[in-house]
């Protein structure tokens, strides 16, 4: 892609404040020290540019940043830090001229950064240190480093982190496997990242091997659960490489995040930070971690040009990931994820509205907080979408597309539109017939479901329908044939279930599965929500500690907006979040701040 294209998908870019189509973004060089007590950092960000336009200043993006002083080619210049504008923060001007290289800003972080969260000893697994760790994704690098933070911008990285003695330093970049004595850690990232991607974690962490290229990192009373839990990513690996050709990013690790993390995983490139919520004790969970993997293509090697893109990220990882477990589990399992998401997509549409923009896979976010379009939309759609050219395409002609998507647009960034002629002369080229078939306007530019979008085998559903029918005919629970059924079978199991269930019939589901103890975060929020609904309140006690301990948004959002459309429950939701409002990431605190004092 030459550098005029670049440049217009940088301009395009409405939530980076940068300048950065006019200069290019080289390198990082990153001296920070982390001071878990103040909670804060502190230090320099040095960057290499090429000012490539010869532009007289360079603007970069920050939120809640203090700029102490800014050095430009060695010489301290004055600077000029914008008025904050909700969602992007303040544009730091600096002066520069033609021929600058290095730009040096001092600077330490503010309360109020969107991508920190700092825990206390109590709220981490192992009660023993506090914890640290970054959520950058999408616009929130910038309230931790100065920078150029859009997906569209590229740049390598080298990092000296400072961490009080006995904890760990890890980064989206090389890692070491023990502690420093002398806290200090020195990491590389010699493959350009967009800023959504610098990621920082700091704690009593451990690391076990799984293969030669792949490992886990946890807390030391975590560390044996997740190893056994992640025996098989290596394998993934290997499997994702059959499909769309080489890993690209040497090592592939992932670190268990305290119980706070207010997502399921971020694809940081070679340390995917993930939820503990997938350590289920029976590996039933781990899909999470092939999606994680599956950005190692489409997200971290591709990437969105904007947030408006965002669909060309996680629809392609969330129908890479299927594929990933399709060949490690078999067609009738990846059936099952399939149609899991398809409920998902049902339901956030009937969330957003059938005729809302925000359902079209190419949003219009001008105005607007990035994270409005991180909805399973661009997750779910994106990946029917994907599913449905494969029906017609053929799988082995749009596999071999797919593996020469990744190979040509490898370390660059790309817009829905140029997504759209690729395929057009990559795949369709002058086939009416697959074209008319795909109705890919519709798709992309039109709101809703559209009608042909595939649906996967109900193979193994059909029997948990019927079974859950038969439970609603009054067969005791206990004579269901439900003895092999995996975590997703049970999943569709309680979806499927009408509102209106009883206390008494709650109560024999309970008696019979031992639902409110079951341990598995999935099963247990949905079990949570309809328990709600039948003021089946032994199951309360339970859920208050599964409020207590998870910050994960995909569970907290359903079950508290449960407790708010319930009106005996409203004063419990209230009273509950208050309580446990400080265990949540910023993020997850925003969205459920509106959702909790709305009422």
């Amino acid at each position: 892609m030459n550098s005029s294209a670049v440049d217009s998908m940088v301009l395009r870019d409405v939530h980076t404040l940068s300048n950065a189509a006019y200069i290019d973004m080289q390198h990082l060089d990153l001296d920070i020290a982390v001071d878990m007590a103040k909670k804060q950092i502190a230090g320099s960000a040095v960057w290499r540019i090429h000012n490539k336009t010869k532009a007289m200043e360079l603007v970069l993006d920050t939120y809640d940043l203090t700029i102490d002083s800014v050095v430009v080619d060695g010489k301290t210049v004055v600077f000029r830090l914008d008025p904050r504008i909700q969602f992007l923060g303040s544009a730091l001007h600096i002066p520069i001229g033609p021929a600058t290289k290095l730009v040096k800003v001092i600077y330490k972080t503010g309360e109020e950064a969107r991508a920190l969260q700092w825990l206390s000893p109590e709220q981490t697994h192992d009660k023993g240190q506090p914890f640290f760790y970054t959520q950058s994704e999408s616009i929130y690098a910038r309230s931790w480093i100065p920078c150029a933070d859009g997906p569209g911008i590229r740049f390598t990285y080298n990092a000296r982190v400072t961490v009080p003695t006995g904890l760990m330093a890890l980064m989206s970049a090389e890692n070491q496997t023990e502690r420093s004595d002398s806290g200090v850690y020195h990491f590389k990232m010699n493959t350009p990242i967009p800023a959504y991607l610098m990621a920082l974690a700091v704690g009593d962490i451990t690391f076990k091997s799984i293969d030669e290229r792949t490992g886990v990192y946890a807390e030391p009373g975590m560390i044996d659960k997740a190893r056994w839990e992640f025996e098989n990513v290596g394998k993934m690996v290997n499997n994702a490489e059959q499909l769309y050709g080489h890993y690209r990013w040497g090592r592939y690790d992932v670190i268990v995040l305290p119980p706070g993390f207010p997502i399921g995983g971020m694809e940081n490139p070679r340390l995917t930070f993930c939820t503990p919520t997938i350590i289920a004790g029976d590996r039933s969970l781990v899909s999470l971690i092939a999606h994680e993997l599956a950005h190692s293509w489409s997200g971290n090697l591709v990437t969105n040009a904007t947030w408006d893109d965002f669909w060309l990220n996680e629809g392609f990882t969330n129908y890479f990931e299927r594929r990933i477990m399709e060949q490690m589990m078999g067609y009738s399992y990846s059936d099952m994820l399939w149609e899991l998401g398809y409920q998902d997509l049902v339901a956030e549409v009937k969330s957003l509205g059938a005729n809302s923009k925000d359902t079209w896979l190419k949003l219009d976010l001008k105005g607007r907080d990035p994270d409005d379009g991180l909805t399973d939309i661009s997750y779910e759609k994106g990946a029917h979408f994907l599913k449905l050219i494969e029906v017609n395409a053929g799988r082995d002609r749009f596999d071999k597309f797919l593996k020469r998507y990744f190979s040509d647009h490898a370390f660059k960034t790309i817009t829905t539109e140029a997504f759209l002629t690729y395929l057009d002369t990559g795949l369709v080229k002058d086939d009416t017939v697959l074209r008319k078939k795909l109705n890919i306007n519709e798709w992309v530019y039109g709101p809703g479901i559209p009608a042909n979008c595939p649906r996967a085998g109900q193979e193994r559903f059909a029997k948990v329908d019927d079974a859950r029918d038969q439970f609603l005919n009054d067969v005791p629970p206990a004579e269901l044939a439900t003895s092999n059924w995996t975590t997703h079978e049970w999943m569709h199991f309680l979806r499927g279930m009408p509102p209106a269930l009883s206390a008494n019939q709650v109560k024999s589901l309970d008696m019979a599965f031992k639902f409110t103890n079951a341990g598995n975060s999935e099963i247990a929020d949905s079990w949570f929500i309809m328990s709600v609904r039948a003021n089946y309140t032994f199951a309360y006690p339970v859920m208050e500690s599964f409020l207590s301990t998870v910050g994960r948004r995909k569970f907290l959002e359903p079950l508290y907006g449960e407790m708010m459309k319930t009106p005996r429950c409203v004063e419990m939701g209230k009273s509950l979040y208050e309580r446990f409002r400080k265990n949540y990431h910023p993020l997850a605190q925003e969205s459920l701040d509106k959702l909790i004092y709305s009422k």
